[in-house]
């Protein structure tokens, strides 16, 4: 034979097929494009050399697996479908006299092709569009990079040498099945149908009880710290379960309308209830892996887009001064001196304090048994008994709220948050039992609450030194380090704008620093670290804090990006694959008398199903992770429930809308195919 006629056969069998090859070929050149992109991002100088650029590669270099193990995942699965399409088409050249060495060589040259084409353009693309990318990731930081335009070799090889053996075991998987496979069974293949699967009730139920598990785990999950720890539990208890109950439990809801005289002896529940039964196996495994790339994005795009849209509202919440100064109460010297200090500073710039705040308290964790705290770590059981306690001088409570409460022997006001203490009592290890009066909330205008991630409690007493003290003498008998101690917390905001802010931050801090206080004070190392000296400035501190959610930003749309792709390529291959198997079936029917129209409404029925089922069980699965996903994203610091619920819906509803554009397109497809040479 010629040298080009195997290649020219590979060129054929492609554009004949270019329904089912093109959007394979597409969906390879879109996954080379993203790996590259973003392994160009994760290595590119100018992203490391942005403030926080850093932090967002170590999110990329994590994006850049989790893109090559889906892609990896992805061309495999679609790969199946062009094999299954192509097999009646090999059969046939075998049957017409080639041997399985003359179709491998087809085989290879169609790989190939597809491979070079993938590869070169996919690469071409990064390259065009890195720039691009390198830019939007500067802007969602807050930040800009200059316009040179660079290539990585570095990108390229790793890009190379990951998708160069991807396409090489999709070539030894596709020839596998060419010389394990008969040439009847190869004719018959595209034919062949999925026969339903065993024990469907036992599978079904087992669905139903791990989805329920999951979905018990998610809402009765009360801590932030279990929340974290359970999440990949739950996450693989639902993937489980969205495939048990989309496979078996499908088969088994089908035969239940089967039993339904009223709803299955109707034309267009008929022919396509009949259909999915006949198939349901692999259509039901095809609907599990929609539904669950579907929540994917869902959950990763809501989640990332809150962090970075409630990004400054976390800063303000974390830092609710402008500048803040906490050290140990014991040093009231060193406070009195820094407040000399602001006070000198802001004269030379004639500005005055604002929304002046100034308390103590004492911070210790402890472990909550019914009304009982302990500060014994051995009492602790999980991180749902563990609470935060900020025990706080009543005077300082009246002085902040501009309140007059007095307290009684044995009494103290309480305020928690994250959970509720439901007890009229509680009693402190060691340090006696209180009489509980709830405080009012707006004490709560604090930084000091705003990075716990276990449930707060806010006891205010008279005397903090006391509580203070024997909290020290409990933690030495149960042979820990006696380090509570009283923090002397205090703010206030600067009517000016944060580049001048930041400046009178430096002078000051200047002045008050732990290095100063050792070369102007003469004080030793031990007694700086007893000062326990934290002084902070909001706007020098936002730019480190916003570039974490920026990054996480960042990777939830480039994830949410390919597993969008993922899941449309699945939709598509759906709908093409299940056409070309439906084509004939109709073709029948209509020969036996069943009109156009009965044809389309059995269409719409099935396709409806099909599609929308994963729509709606995502949306259920969404609803029911609420819970666990506002937990965890406590642990980042966003407390505001209200702005992930209306992010969540809109996340929600703008996926849908494409959701329905994708089952438009697809439709046509399927009934293109279907009415293909018959219903015209």
């Amino acid at each position: 034979m010629r040298l080009g006629f195997y290649p020219k056969l590979a060129l054929t069998g492609i554009a004949k097929n270019k329904k089912t090859y093109f959007p394979y070929i597409l969906t390879g050149i879109g996954m080379v494009m993203m790996f590259y992109i973003v392994t160009f991002l994760a290595k590119s100088d100018a992203v490391g050399s942005l403030r926080g650029g850093n932090t967002v590669q170590g999110f990329l270099q994590m994006g850049t697996f989790v893109i090559g193990i889906f892609a990896t995942i992805l061309l495999f699965y679609t790969n199946s479908f062009l094999i299954r399409r192509r097999k009646k088409e090999f059969g046939l050249y075998n049957i017409l006299g080639m041997g399985k060495g003359n179709i491998s060589r087809i085989i290879i040259w169609e790989s190939l092709i597809i491979a070079v084409i993938s590869i070169v353009l996919g690469l071409g693309c990064g390259l065009l569009f890195s720039k691009a990318a390198e830019l939007f990731v500067s802007r969602i930081m807050n930040d800009t990079a200059g316009f040179g335009f660079t290539i990585d070799k570095n990108a390229l090889f790793t890009t190379l040498r990951w998708f160069g053996p991807i396409f090489l075991l999709i070539l030894l998987n596709s020839l596998r099945q060419v010389y394990m496979s008969k040439p009847v069974e190869l004719m018959r293949s595209e034919a062949e149908g999925e026969k339903p699967p065993k024990a469907n009730w036992i599978l079904a139920l087992a669905g139903i009880l791990l989805l329920g598990g999951a979905y018990y785990l998610a809402i009765t999950i009360e801590d932030p710290i279990t929340a974290m720890l359970m999440f990949f539990v739950a996450v693989v208890m639902v993937i489980l379960a969205t495939y048990l109950l989309f496979i078996a439990g499908s088969v088994t809801l089908c035969r239940l309308l089967q039993k339904n005289k009223r709803y299955y002896y109707k034309t267009n529940h008929f022919i396509s209830l009949s259909s999915m039964v006949y198939r349901m196996k692999r259509n039901g495994a095809g609907l599990a892996s929609i539904c669950i790339l579907s929540t994917m994005v869902l959950v990763m795009v809501s989640s990332t887009s809150c962090l970075y849209i409630g990004g400054e509202s976390m800063v303000r919440q974390r830092y609710p001064r402008n500048l803040i100064l906490n050290v140990n109460a014991d040093c009231s010297d060193y406070m009195d001196y820094a407040q000399r200090v602001f006070d000198d500073t802001l004269d030379t710039f004639q500005l005055e304090k604002e929304n002046t705040v100034h308390y103590r308290y004492l911070d210790v964790a402890g472990v909550m048994e019914a009304d009982t705290v302990y500060f014994d770590d051995s009492k602790i059981k999980d991180y749902s008994n563990i609470w935060q306690l900020f025990i706080i001088p009543l005077e300082d409570y009246n002085q902040t709220m501009g309140a007059s409460e007095t307290l009684g022997e044995g009494e103290a006001l309480i305020y928690a948050t994250k959970k509720d203490f439901k007890y009229d009592e509680i009693t402190l290890d060691d340090i006696g039992t209180f009489r509980t009066r709830k405080a009012e909330e707006g004490f709560l205008s604090n930084e000091i609450d705003a990075m716990q991630i276990f449930p707060s409690l806010y006891i205010f007493v008279q005397d903090v030194n006391a509580v203070r003290d024997t909290i020290n003498d409990v933690l030495i008998q149960s042979g820990e380090t006696a380090n509570a101690y009283i923090h002397d917390y205090y703010g206030f905001d600067l009517a000016c704008d944060e580049e001048q802010q930041a400046a009178i931050y430096k002078l000051m801090n200047e002045q008050i620093s732990k290095q100063t206080m050792m070369d102007k004070f003469g004080m030793t190392e031990e007694e700086v670290a007893e000062l326990h000296l934290s002084f902070t400035c909001r706007a020098l501190e936002k730019d480190d804090f916003l570039v974490l959610n920026s990054g996480f930003f960042a990777l939830g749309l480039v994830l949410g990006l390919v597993f969008i792709c993922g899941a449309v390529l699945i939709m598509y291959y759906k709908q093409i694959i299940e056409g070309y198997e439906d084509q004939s079936r109709f073709e029948i029917l209509q020969k036996v008398g069943m009109t156009k129209q009965e044809i389309r409404k059995s269409i719409n029925s099935q396709v409806l199903t099909v599609f929308f089922a994963p729509l709606i069980m995502s949306g259920i699965h969404m609803g029911f992770a609420f819970p666990l996903i506002s937990k965890l994203l406590m642990i980042f610091g966003l407390m505001n429930t209200r702005l992930l619920i209306m992010i969540t819906l809109g996340c929600f509803f703008i996926f849908a809308a494409f959701y329905i554009l994708v089952y438009l397109g697809t439709s046509r497809a399927y009934y293109g195919i279907v009415s293909e040479n018959n219903l015209d």
